[in-house]
C-alpha cells in the first residue's frame, strides 16, 4: 500500500520520530507528525518491515534526519578500504564493527539487533551500549558494506568511520578523553580564578573594594563562569536535555538543573548587582563532578586492565614438537608453532593448516553452522571451530586476545542486564522524591527567607545525586571476579557473581566432574586386537576431547604409526565414528553400537566396532576426586544437589547420602531438558560439568560452569570456567559471592545515610552549594573505597 501523500500544517508540532520541534515544515503522514521527509521515510521503512515496535519502547526515540546525505559512504565501495575494517570476513561472510554514536536508550538496541528484517544480507547484530558499537554480520554479496553503512544512516544511526583507527572506535575514545582532561583543566582553571576574585567576599566586611572594582570582579566572574558551563558541564546539560525529551528521568537531570539554578542566579545578582553571585561554587560544582567522573573512569580502566584474557581464560593448546605433543599454556604459543586441533576445539590464533583438508564451523563468530572447507595451505582465522578430525595447523600471528575476548563477553545472557535496570530505577525513584523535595523546601524557604531558596535548592540537588549508587554494582562484583580469577575461577563477567548469590540448586556431572577426568585404568575385554587396530583405535580416540577418548589415546601402546583419519563424526555422550583407508570403526556406549546385553560389567564401559563386527568394550575403573565427600557435605547444607550423568547407575548406593536426585543414562538433550524445567519452575540452578557433552544444560543453567583440566579448551557455552584444582574451593567461592552481595547492599545503605544526612542540613539551610558540590564526588570515591577494602578483607578471609 502507498504512503499517503504528506501535507504541510501550519501550526508547528513535535517530530514523532526523532521529537525535534518543526520549524521548517511540518509533514503529516500515517496519523502522526514529522519534522522532514527523512524522518518520515525511517518510519515508513520500519513499518514496513514490521519493526513498528522501535517507538513502543521510548517515545520519539529516533534521531533527526535533516543532515542525512545518501552519498556519503561511496568510498567503502573500494575493496581495499573494506579489507581495512571487517573484523572477520571468509567465504560468502563478513563481520564489521560500526561506531555509532547515535545509540541513546532500549530502542536503539532494539532496532539495531533486527537489522536483518531491514535487509536478507544481513545476518546478526550485536550492540555494545557502553561503547555505541555495533557488531554486524552480513553477506556482501547480498548487501555491500556501503548499503550497510548507507542503511545505518537512513534509519538515524550514521556510522562514524576512521580509517586511521581500523574497525574498532580506539581513536574516537582517545578523542573523548582527550575533551575530557580540557574539559576538567578549563573548569579547574576558571574555579582557581573565581575563587581568587571573589575573596574579598569570604571576609566579613572584605577589605574596603571600591564598588566599581566589586562590579568589575564581578564581571569577570560571569566572563569566567560561561565557558565553565557551556563548556566544561555540557555534557551534563546536553545528556539531561536528551533524557527530558524521550521522557527519561536520568541522574543527569537534577545535575543540570542545580547548574543552572546557579548560574542563573548569579547572572541575576551580578547584572543587577544585588550581589556577588555564586559563580565561586558554581565552577566547584562542575570542576569536582569533573574530577569524579574523572576517577571513576580510571578505577573502570584499572579493573579492565586485569581482566584481560590471561586472566579468564585456563587455555592451553597442544603443541607437537620432536614427535611429541605437549600440553602448552595458550600464553606461551609462539608464531611458527605446530598446533594439534580436534573435533569441536577452537582455534585460538590465527594459523596455516598443514593437514589435508579442514572444516571449520564459524558459528560462535558469525551465526552461521555450516563449516566451511579449507585446503592444505589455506589459512584459518582465531575463533573457528573444527569439525571433523584432528587437524595441523601452523600459527602465523600471535594469539589474538582481543578475538578471544570479543568472543567469549559478546555472548549475552538475560539475567546479566537485569541489576542494572533495578539500580537504574531505584536511582530513578530516588530523584522524583529529590525534586519534589527540592520544590517543597523551595517554597518554604520562600515564606522564611527568600534569599536562601537558590543556595538550599542548589545544595539539595546536588547533595542528593545517587551517583554513589550507580558505582556500587560494578566494582564491588568487578573486584569479586577478580579475587575469584585469582583462585581458579574464571567468570564471564561481573553479573555472573550476582547470578552466584541467587542459587537455590547446584547440578553435577559425574564423568570428569566429581571423578578424575584424566586418570583411568582400564582394560580390554573381547577379541585380541592387532597392531593396526590398536593404531587405529588410538588415532580415533585422538579426535575427541571427552575424557574416557583421552584415557584411551594416552593409555594404548603401539609401534604401529596412526593412520590419518579421512571422516569423522561424534556425537556428544555417545560415541564416535571415523574411516581410514583401511579401516572403519566405531567407539561408544552399547545403545551407540546398537547392542543390547542384560550383563553390565562393574564399571564404566567403551565398547568398539571395527568393520562392522563388535570386538569388544574397553572397562574403565573411575577414581574420584580427593576431598569430593567433605566438598559435597558443605554443598548440601546451603543447597540442593542433583546428579545427571551419562552413565550407568553402578555407584548409585554410594553417591545416594549427598544428592537429592540421581539420574543416571541421561543423554545431553535429558540434561538441557533437566536444567530448563527447573528453570520454567522459578528455580535457580547452577550446572557443574565438563563442558563437553554439558554444553546444552550449562546454557540452560543459571550459572553454567565448566571444569577445565590441564588440556584445556574454550567453552563458549558456559558463564564460567573452574580449573579442577580448584574444585574443593567451590564452597568457599559460592559464599563469597553471597557475602559480596551483602557488601552491596551494605553500600547502598551507607550511600542513602550520607545522603540523608547531607539533606537534613541542606534543608536546614546550613550546607553551601560550594561544600555540597565538594561532598557529592566525595562520597562516590568513599563508596568505592568502602567496597575496595572490604571486598579486598571479605577475599582474605573467605578465600
Amino acid at each position: 500500500m502507498s504512503a499517503p501523500k504528506s501535507t504541510v500544517q501550519e501550526t508547528p508540532a513535535s517530530c514523532y520520530h526523532c521529537g525535534q520541534p518543526c520549524q521548517e515544515e511540518t509533514l503529516q503522514a500515517h496519523q502522526h507528525t514529522f519534522c522532514c521527509v527523512g524522518c518520515q521515510s525511517v518510519y515508513e521503512i520500519l513499518h514496513e518491515h514490521n519493526l513498528g515496535a522501535y517507538y513502543n519502547w521510548e517515545p520519539t526515540p529516533g534521531a533527526s534526519q535533516t543532515q542525512y546525505r545518501s552519498t556519503s559512504f561511496t568510498y567503502l565501495d573500494e575493496p581495499g578500504i573494506a579489507e581495512e575494517l571487517y573484523t572477520f570476513h571468509e567465504g560468502v561472510t563478513a563481520q564489521v564493527k560500526f561506531f555509532l554514536p547515535a545509540i541513546h536508550c532500549s530502542s536503539c538496541i532494539w532496532l539495531l539487533e533486527h537489522l536483518d528484517r531491514l535487509h536478507p544480507g544481513v545476518q546478526r547484530s550485536r550492540v555494545n551500549f557502553v561503547k555505541k558499537e555495533a557488531q554486524i554480520t552480513f553477506q556482501p554479496e547480498i548487501i555491500s558494506l556501503r548499503e550497510l553503512a548507507d542503511l545505518l544512516a537512513k534509519i538515524g544511526y550514521r556510522p562514524e568511520i576512521n580509517l586511521q583507527s581500523g574497525p574498532t572506535s580506539a581513536n574516537a575514545e582517545r578523542k573523548l578523553a582527550r575533551n575530557r582532561a580540557l574539559q576538567t583543566g578549563v573548569a579547574g582553571f576558571c574555579f582557581g580564578n573565581i575563587m581568587l576574585l571573589s575573596l574579598p567576599e569570604y571576609i566579613e566586611g572584605g577589605f574596603g573594594i571600591d564598588p566599581a572594582f566589586a562590579r568589575f570582579f564581578g564581571y569577570l566572574n560571569l566572563l569566567l563562569a560561561l565557558p565553565v558551563v557551556l563548556y566544561s558541564g555540557r555534557d551534563y546539560l546536553k545528556a539531561a536535555w536528551t533524557a527530558l525529551r524521550q521522557r527519561h528521568l536520568s541522574l543527569d537531570v537534577p545535575i543540570a538543573l542545580g547548574i543552572l539554578v546557579l548560574f542563573g542566579r548569579s547572572t541575576f545578582e551580578v547584572l543587577t548587582q544585588a550581589g556577588a553571585g555564586y559563580f565561586d561554587s558554581l565552577a566547584g560544582l562542575i570542576f569536582f563532578l569533573l574530577i569524579g567522573r574523572w576517577f571513576q573512569a580510571k578505577t573502570y580502566q584499572a579493573l579492565s586492565f586485569e581482566r584481560d584474557y590471561r586472566s579468564y581464560f585456563p587455555l592451553a593448546i597442544t603443541v607437537l614438537a620432536d614427535g611429541e605433543e605437549f600440553s602448552v599454556p595458550l600464553k606461551n604459543i609462539q608464531r611458527g608453532d605446530t598446533i594439534l586441533v580436534r573435533h569441536q576445539e577452537i582455534i585460538p590464533a590465527d594459523a596455516e593448516l598443514l593437514s589435508p583438508e579442514a572444516h571449520i564451523d564459524y558459528s560462535f563468530i558469525t551465526g552461521e553452522s555450516d563449516p566451511v572447507p579449507k585446503q592444505i595451505n589455506d589459512r584459518i582465522q582465531a575463533g573457528g571451530r573444527q569439525v571433523g578430525p584432528a587437524i595441523r595447523l601452523k600459527v602465523i600471528a600471535p594469539v589474538a586476545q582481543s578475538t578471544l575476548t570479543q568472543l567469549w563477553n559478546q555472548q549475552p545472557t538475560e539475567s546479566a542486564e537485569k541489576l542494572p535496570d533495578l539500580m537504574d530505577r531505584v536511582s530513578r525513584y530516588f530523584t522524583w522524591a529529590i525534586l519534589a523535595l527540592a520544590a517543597v523546601a523551595g517554597l518554604v524557604w520562600a515564606w522564611v527567607d527568600a534569599s536562601q531558596v537558590a543556595p538550599v535548592i542548589t545544595a539539595i540537588l546536588i547533595v542528593a545525586c545517587p551517583c554513589a549508587l550507580a558505582l556500587t554494582l560494578p566494582f564491588a562484583y568487578g573486584h569479586a571476579l577478580r579475587w575469584l580469577g585469582r583462585w581458579g575461577l574464571y567468570l564471564k563477567n561481573a553479573t555472573v557473581v550476582e547470578r552466584m548469590a541467587e542459587l537455590a540448586h547446584l547440578i553435577f556431572d559425574k564423568t570428569g566432574t566429581i571423578t578424575h577426568a584424566q586418570d583411568f585404568q582400564f582394560t580390554w575385554v573381547g577379541q585380541p586386537l592387532s597392531a593396526d587396530e590398536r593404531a587405529f583405535v588410538r588415532a580415533l580416540a585422538r579426535q575427541s576431547n571427552h575424557p574416557l577418548s583421552r584415557a584411551l589415546y594416552q593409555g594404548i601402546s603401539t609401534e604401529q604409526a596412526m593412520p590419518q583419519l579421512y571422516d569423522f563424526e561424534e556425537l556428544p555422550g555417545l560415541g564416535i565414528t571415523g574411516f581410514s583407508l583401511e579401516m572403519d570403526g566405531s567407539l561408544g556406549s552399547a545403545a551407540f553400537m546398537g547392542y543390547t546385553t542384560t550383563q553390565t560389567p562393574e564399571g564404566q564401559v567403551t565398547y568398539l566396532k571395527l568393520k562392522g563386527e563388535l570386538k569388544g568394550y574397553f572397562l574403565f575403573r573411575t577414581r574420584y576426586r580427593e576431598g569430593y565427600q567433605p566438598l559435597l557435605w558443605q554443598l548440601a547444607k546451603d543447597y540442593t544437589l542433583h546428579l545427571l550423568s551419562g552413565d550407568e547407575d553402578k555407584d548409585r548406593e554410594k553417591l545416594a547420602p549427598y544428592f537429592s536426585g540421581l539420574s543416571f543414562r541421561q543423554s545431553p538433550q535429558a540434561k538441557k531438558a533437566y536444567l530448563e524445567s527447573l528453570a520454567q519452575s522459578q528455580q535457580k540452578a547452577g550446572m557443574v560439568g565438563d563442558g563437553l557433552n554439558d554444553a546444552g544444560a550449562l546454557r540452560a543453567a543459571h550459572v553454567g560452569i565448566s571444569l577445565a583440566e590441564n588440556v584445556h579448551h574454550f567453552a563458549p557455552a558456559c558463564d564460567a570456567i573452574l580449573g579442577a584444582e580448584a574444585l574443593p574451593q567451590l564452597p568457599a567461592m559460592l559464599r563469597f559471592a553471597r557475602q559480596t552481595r551483602r557488601v552491596v547492599y551494605l553500600a547502598m545503605g551507607i550511600s542513602f545515610l550520607y545522603n540523608g544526612v547531607g539533606l537534613t542540613f541542606a534543608l536546614l539551610g546550613l550546607l553551601t552549594p560550594l561544600v555540597a558540590a565538594i561532598l557529592m564526588p566525595l562520597s562516590s570515591i568513599t563508596t568505592v573505597a568502602f567496597i575496595t577494602l572490604a571486598i579486598n578483607r571479605l577475599a582474605r578471609k573467605v578465600l
